[in-house]
This record gives C-alpha cells, structure tokens and sequence, in this order.
C-alpha cells in the first residue's frame, strides 16, 4: 500500500499511525497538495489528502474512511475500534471531538498562514478557535489524567486520533489551547509520542 500525504497533516499522520499499530505494510510518499499539486492530481486526481493506495491500485481517501476500510482488511486482533456496543459508541464521540479539534485547528492556521491579514475576519476567526478550545476541554475530561489508554491495554483509534490532534495544534498553532489547562492530554499525548507506531510516523 501506499499512502501519500505530508505527515505535517494531522489526517495523515492518524492513517499513518494506524497503519503501523494494525501491522500493515505500506510506503510513505510526503507529497504536498500545496507544493506538488501536479504529482498529487497524477495520483488522485481529487487531491486529497490522506489517500491511500491499496494493494490492487484502489485509491481511497478520507482518513476515516480509510481507517474503516482498513478495520474490515486487518486481522481481529489488530482492530484500533472496540467490538462493545458501548466502548464503540464512546470511541466514537471522542474521536468525533478530536477530529473538530483538528478541522478547526487547520482553519486557524490556514487563516493565519494563507490568507492576507487585511482579508482576516475577526469573526469567524474567534468562533473558529472557540470550537477549537472547546473540543479540547471535552477530550480533556475523557481522557482523564492522561495514565491510561482509553482503549485498555493499548492504544485505540480515539486515543491515536486524540494524540494526534493535541499535538499538531501545539506545533501547528501554539498558543490556542493552553497545555497549562489540559494535563490530562499533555500526559497522553507525551505516552503516545514515546511509542514505536508514533515514532514511525513522526510530525514534520
């Protein structure tokens, strides 16, 4: 497999993570929507970033699409979601907020970064960074003290998402949310980042 995308992208680096943790195979090629449009269009010509290229030329996109997919291809025993009715339906909702957390992370930054500060609205900056804290300050009561993983004895897709989403704010837009009022996703996310799977898939 294939899975083309920057890893400075919260989207991509989630796929990437899983990928490893569930044992797949796959390459990695950084090509940028921004930087490599042509390249990227020659492989999906929607340019969109995570795709994944299967094995038979398939190409999928969508982070979570593609993690749904991935779930039905890997063996039981690598499953990232919960088999219980009701740890799925939790998994659910926190990964829910943390990918708000990072759609909203994305648009600060994509607003701060690539658009003329003189066409800025002020407005719907504020409403954007207000979803943005707030999606934290739920994860931050999820998670708890950060000690332990939210799927038991190992990671699963809603502490990977989590993770993966506090600490692309913190490097993408630091000063949003204050690590001061969010222990709980500070320690988790320093675990996470300890581990092979993120270490294989690191931010740049």
């Amino acid at each position: 497999m294939r899975l083309i995308g920057m890893p400075d992208s919260p989207y991509v680096r989630r796929v990437g993570i899983s990928l490893v943790a569930m044992g797949v195979a796959f390459e990695h090629e950084a090509v940028s929507v921004f930087r490599h449009y042509d390249i990227f269009a020659a492989i999906n010509p929607v340019v969109k970033a995570p795709t994944l290229v299967l094995d038979d030329g398939t190409v999928l996109m969508d982070s979570t699409l593609i993690l749904d997919t991935l779930e039905r291809l890997v063996p039981a025993d690598k499953h990232l979601m919960p088999v219980d009715p009701a740890a799925f339906i939790r998994a659910q909702r926190i990964i829910g907020l943390a990918l708000v957390a990072c759609e909203k992370s994305v648009q600060v930054a994509y607003e701060l970064n690539l658009r003329p500060a003189d066409k800025q609205h002020q407005p719907w900056l504020e409403r954007v960074r207000a979803q943005a804290v707030t999606a934290f300050d739920l994860l931050e009561k999820e998670v708890g003290d950060g000690a332990a993983w939210m799927g038991g004895d190992r990671p699963n897709q809603a502490d990977i998402t989590t993770a993966v989403a506090w600490y692309f704010t913190q490097n993408m837009t630091p000063g949003l949310v204050d690590p001061a009022l969010h222990s709980g996703l500070v320690r988790l996310s320093d675990r996470a980042e300890a581990l092979p799977e993120f270490q294989a898939v690191p931010y740049a």
